[in-house]
């Protein structure tokens, strides 16, 4: 305990003073804390609000004229032997690789998508059928088939029309998928992209002018969207619905243009 026996007036008002002020501090510290702690009471279940949003979505669109056309096709081969099968096959898949060369295909254009042997069975009923009775009959190896798939790249897509012909003459099969795309397809979607934000940013200024709000700032974005083709995609429509590839004239197959759309979504903070 403070001992105030010989201290002077003067000595007892500083102290004085002191303690009041401490005391004057320490009310206030103790005031705000009992406020701050009422209002966390006062929000006690309401969970955690985030920023005031707005959320606008654009569209953007580009038309492009296909420069790749894509197309695949087949040889399938038999023989007695996986041997046998498998060198017809090859014998059929270079003399038309090299036909297609010669047509200005490159190596990188020509891609195996595909390559299969399967053994090939007879069924055989080795007993007669007696008294309206069949016994069962048996699977006996008859040969094996190979199969091998290839997926070209047509560059100049004037050409593929004379190409699929070629393909078809020197006994290709299943021939199908002409589709005509653009080739740089990540520069188109940007663009298309690009256009979609210029058009979602036009309507989020309209948007907060209207409502009375600011933008603050961009807090999520989403794009989605892809390439819809037109114009020629399948080998039905280029030989006609049955498929004949015994045309002698080259089919004309006309590229048409290629549509691709962005739609993005901008999320933006507001005050």
């Amino acid at each position: 305990m403070l001992d105030t026996t010989n201290m002077d007036s003067e000595q007892k008002k500083k102290i004085g003073k002191a303690l009041f002020t401490v005391f004057v501090l320490l009310a206030a510290f103790l005031g705000l804390k009992a406020l701050s702690t009422l209002k966390e009471f006062k929000y006690i279940g309401r969970g955690d609000y985030g920023p005031n949003t707005i959320t606008v979505t654009g569209t953007g669109e580009v038309f492009a004229i296909p420069d790749v056309g894509v197309l695949s096709f087949s040889v399938i081969e038999e023989g007695k032997s996986v041997s046998e099968a498998q060198d017809k096959a090859s014998k059929k898949i270079n003399s038309i690789l090299d036909e297609l060369k010669k047509m200005g295909i490159e190596d990188k254009d020509i891609k195996t998508t595909g390559y299969n042997s399967y053994p090939k069975y007879d069924y055989v009923q080795t007993q007669i059928c007696t008294a309206g009775y069949c016994p069962p009959g048996r699977q006996i190896l008859s040969g094996y088939e190979v199969s091998q798939t290839i997926t070209l790249k047509i560059r100049k897509t004037s050409e593929a029309g004379t190409i699929l012909t070629k393909v078809g003459d020197l006994g290709a099969s299943n021939i199908s998928g002409l589709d005509f795309t653009v080739d740089d397809e990540e520069k188109v979607k940007a663009e298309a992209r690009d256009l979609a934000i210029v058009d979602a940013r036009a309507k989020a200024k309209i948007l907060s002018k209207s409502l009375g709000v600011r933008l603050v700032k961009i807090i999520n974005f989403y794009e989605s969207g892809g390439p819809i083709y037109y114009g020629m995609t399948s080998m039905e429509k280029a030989y006609g619905m049955g498929g004949d590839m015994t045309q002698v004239m080259p089919p004309q197959i006309p590229t048409g243009e290629n549509q691709t759309i962005s739609t993005v979504s901008i999320v933006y903070e507001i005050d």
